[in-house]
C-alpha cells in the first residue's frame, strides 16, 4: 500500500500538494489521526498522518515546522491535511513539508478521515467484499446482544468482552487519550498507562469526544491481523454510543461535585456541617472520613488524572475536586498525581496550561474549606517546572512566596526596596544576606574594604527604614528580594 494508491482513488478526491515519486512509493504501515502540535511520541515509521490542522494558527510557520519535523523524525510516509477547518491547506505547511521532505496531500472537506482510513486498510487487507461477510462485520447475533447490553447499562469491560468474543482469543484494549485502560479483553495482559499512551504496533481507532481532548478514547488491537478493520469500526461505534450515555451520567455526577465546591466557596464564616455531610453524600463520597481538596487549571484534565487513581473516591466540580482518603492508609495522592500529570500534558499538547495544587488532608468535613484554600494557594505556587504542588511542599520562604500573586509581590518589592534602585546598594544587600550578614565575607565576595560594606549597609538601612541587626527586618528585606 502506497500513497500513490490513495491519490488514484476517485472516491476520495485527494490532491497532491507536494511529493516526489520516490517518497510517494514508500510502503504505508498504518494510519494515525492527530491534532497534537507535536505528535512524535504517538507515531511509528511508515504511518500516514491525518490531521484536521486544529493546532495551526494563521501565518505561524514555526508551528508548521514543529509539526512536520515531528512527522519526519518519526518516519511518517505522508501528511494528509484536512481542508475543512481552515478552508485550505496553508502555504506555511506546504513549505514545511517541502523542507522536511514529507509528502503532503489535501483532503477535501467532503471526504471524512474515516473514509481515508478505511481505504488504507481495505487495500492492506485486500478487497473485503470478496470474502464472507461474517469475517468483516459484527455478526447479527453479536450486534443484537450488544444493543441489549447497552440498554441494560452494561459497563465497558462486558461490552468489549462480548464484542470480541467471536474473534477468539484476541487482545483488545479500550484506553483513554492519556493511556488509562478503560477495558481489555481477557486475552490482553495489563499494560501501564505510560505504555498505553504510546502504543504504535497494530491497529488503533480513536473514538473522539465533543468535550475536551482528555475525554477521547482509543480502541487498540496490538495484532493488526487479529481483527478486520470493519469489525473494529463497528465496535468503536458501540463505544461511541456508550460514551453518549456515560456523558449524561457523568454530567449528573459533576453537577453534584460543583454543588459541593460551591458550598465550600460560600462567603460565610463556616459552612453548615449538616449541609456539608449531605453534599458529600450526594457527590458519592463516604462521610466521616479524611478528605483532601485539589484545585487545577482544567477540570476535565483533573477528572481524567483522578480516574487513574482507581482506589481513591472523589468528586470533581469545574476545577476543584474533593477526595476521600482512608485515615489508616498512607496514600501519597499528590505524589501519584505527579506521575500521571505528564500523560495529561502530552494529551493536552504543548500549549495546554495544566497545573494542580493540593491542600492538606482534613480530618473531617469541617476541615474541607481550609483544605480548599490551601489547594488554591498551592496552585498559584505551581509553574512549568513543578506543575503539581501540594501545600506541604511550601516548606521554605521562597516556595511560600511563590504562591503570592505576582502583582502583590511586585508591589511589596517596590515598596520595600524601591529606594535602593537596581545598583550597588541592592547588590550589596543581596550578598550581605547571602553571607549571613558577615561583614568580612561580604567584603571578600564583593572585593571591597570592610568599611565600604559598612557604609553601604548603613545607606540600605537608612533608605529602607530597616535595622539589619533585627531578625524580622532581615526577613522583610530578604522576602522583598525574593519578590522582586
Amino acid at each position: 500500500m502506497h500513497v500513490l494508491d490513495l491519490l488514484q482513488s476517485d472516491n476520495l478526491g485527494l490532491t497532491l500538494l507536494w511529493g516526489e515519486d520516490a517518497l510517494l512509493g514508500q510502503e504505508v504501515s498504518g494510519v494515525t489521526a492527530t491534532d497534537l502540535e507535536d505528535p512524535r511520541r504517538f507515531l511509528g515509521p511508515g504511518e500516514l498522518v491525518l490531521s484536521g490542522l486544529v493546532w495551526w494558527a494563521d501565518g505561524d510557520r514555526a508551528k508548521a515546522d514543529r509539526f512536520v519535523s515531528a512527522l519526519a523524525e518519526a518516519g511518517a510516509t505522508a501528511l494528509l491535511a484536512g481542508e475543512e477547518t481552515h478552508g485550505r491547506v496553508p502555504d506555511e505547511l506546504v513549505a514545511a513539508c517541502r523542507a522536511y521532505r514529507v509528502p503532503l496531500v489535501a483532503v477535501p472537506a467532503q471526504t471524512s478521515f474515516r473514509a481515508v482510513t478505511e481505504a488504507v486498510y481495505l487495500r492492506q487487507w485486500g478487497d473485503l467484499s470478496r470474502r464472507p461477510t461474517r469475517l468483516f462485520a459484527l455478526p447479527e447475533n453479536v450486534r443484537s446482544e450488544l444493543s441489549r447490553l447497552l440498554e441494560g447499562g452494561a459497563g465497558p469491560a462486558e461490552l468489549l468482552d462480548r464484542a470480541c468474543a467471536h474473534l477468539g482469543k484476541v487482545a483488545c484494549y479500550l484506553t483513554t487519550a492519556s493511556g488509562r485502560t478503560v477495558a481489555r479483553t481477557p486475552s490482553a495482559p495489563p499494560i501501564p498507562a505510560q505504555r498505553a499512551g504510546a502504543m504504535r504496533e497494530g491497529l488503533s481507532l480513536r473514538i473522539e469526544s465533543e468535550g475536551s481532548p482528555y475525554d477521547a478514547w482509543q480502541l487498540h488491537v496490538p495484532d493488526a491481523d487479529a481483527a478486520p478493520p470493519r469489525v473494529l469500526h463497528e465496535i468503536a461505534e458501540i463505544f461511541a454510543q456508550y460514551r453518549d450515555g456515560q456523558a449524561r451520567r457523568t454530567g449528573a455526577v459533576r453537577a453534584a461535585g460543583r454543588e459541593l465546591a460551591a458550598l465550600l466557596d460560600a462567603q460565610v464564616p463556616a459552612a453548615d456541617p449538616v449541609a456539608l455531610e449531605e453534599a458529600l453524600a450526594a457527590a458519592g463520597l463516604p462521610t466521616g472520613g479524611a478528605y483532601r481538596v485539589l484545585a487545577a487549571t482544567d477540570g476535565d484534565a483533573l477528572a481524567e488524572a483522578l480516574a487513574h487513581l482507581e482506589d481513591v473516591p472523589y468528586a470533581v466540580g469545574r476545577s476543584v475536586a474533593v477526595l476521600y482518603e482512608d485515615q489508616d492508609a498512607a496514600v501519597d495522592v499528590p505524589g501519584r498525581l505527579r506521575s500521571v500529570w505528564p500523560l495529561l500534558q502530552a494529551c493536552g499538547g504543548p500549549d495546554a496550561d495544566l497545573r494542580l495544587g493540593a491542600g492538606a488532608r482534613a480530618s473531617g468535613a469541617e476541615g474541607l474549606r481550609a483544605s480548599m484554600h490551601q489547594a488554591r494557594f498551592a496552585l498559584t505556587a505551581t509553574d512549568e517546572a513543578t506543575p503539581v504542588r501540594a501545600v506541604e511542599q511550601l516548606d521554605t520562604l521562597a516556595t511560600l512566596l511563590s504562591g503570592v500573586p505576582e502583582e502583590v509581590r511586585a508591589v511589596y518589592a517596590a515598596r520595600t526596596l524601591g529606594a535602593l534602585g537596581d545598583g550597588m546598594l541592592r547588590e550589596t544587600l543581596e550578598v550581605f544576606l547571602a553571607n549571613n550578614c558577615s561583614w568580612t565575607r561580604t567584603a571578600e565576595a564583593l572585593h571591597l574594604h570592610v568599611n565600604t560594606v559598612h557604609y553601604r549597609i548603613e545607606r540600605v538601612e537608612s533608605l529602607t527604614g530597616r535595622d539589619l541587626s533585627r531578625l524580622e527586618h532581615k526577613l522583610d528585606l530578604y522576602a522583598a528580594l525574593r519578590c522582586g
